[in-house]
């Protein structure tokens, strides 16, 4: 006669379900989606330089909107989607930025923003996204859209926990040609290339 069933120890099935949670709680955070940040449209800045006349000169332009992902466990998956408004630009020549809002350089009537979309993320030597960081996508300006790469950084904000990645601050630096993009007006007196310094302040999407 078969004796009764045999019972599975209590501590084998604590065991047990311990290591299901676990190997549960692991595979939600490997496979967790980057956190999407809202931005700061106050603290966020795009400032440019060009030289006119062979003097170097610097203007601003407001950003319209962005989407930014990061992931902090794999910082390659994050992405920027960014946007400037082109009619926003100032400078402090008033003439000069009538120059390029019109129909010769950015033709703002017809193309009102400037947009760059990552398409990759390369880290620094050091696995950091700073120091040697670089961003690379696609720049659309002037209804022409070509690959540029820029120097990147994120920062925390300052006197934040190191585990504190709620606000957080985006720098992307480069230059492009501005030729290259159709904008090439006043050629004569203006340089082809334009330095770019973009600065997204960003907080958690709440």
């Amino acid at each position: 006669m078969a004796g009764p069933p045999r019972r599975t120890p209590l501590i084998a099935l604590t065991r047990l379900l311990l290591l299901v949670l676990l190997g549960a709680a692991f595979a939600s955070a490997s496979q967790a989606a980057p956190t999407r940040y809202q931005l700061d449209a106050g603290d966020s800045h795009v400032r440019f330089t060009f030289t006119m006349g062979g003097i170097p000169q610097t203007g601003t332009m407001p950003i319209a909107r962005a989407l930014i992902l990061v992931d902090p466990q794999n910082l390659t998956a994050s992405r920027v989607d960014i946007s400037l408004d082109v009619a926003g630009v100032r400078t402090p020549l008033p003439f000069a930025r009538q120059a390029l809002i019109g129909p010769e350089v950015l033709d703002a009537a017809r193309y009102a923003t400037i947009r760059f979309v990552s398409t990759r993320v390369q880290l620094a030597p050091d696995g950091r996204l700073s120091g040697g960081a670089k961003i690379t996508g696609k720049l659309t300006m002037h209804g022409v859209t070509r690959p540029v790469t820029f120097e990147a950084a994120l920062f925390r904000a300052p006197d934040s926990a190191v585990d504190d990645l709620s606000n957080l601050s985006v720098q992307m630096k480069g230059q492009i040609s501005r030729s290259a993009f159709g904008a090439s007006g006043y050629g004569d007196l203006v340089a082809d290339t334009v330095g770019l310094d973009i600065w997204a302040v960003i907080r958690v999407n709440q």
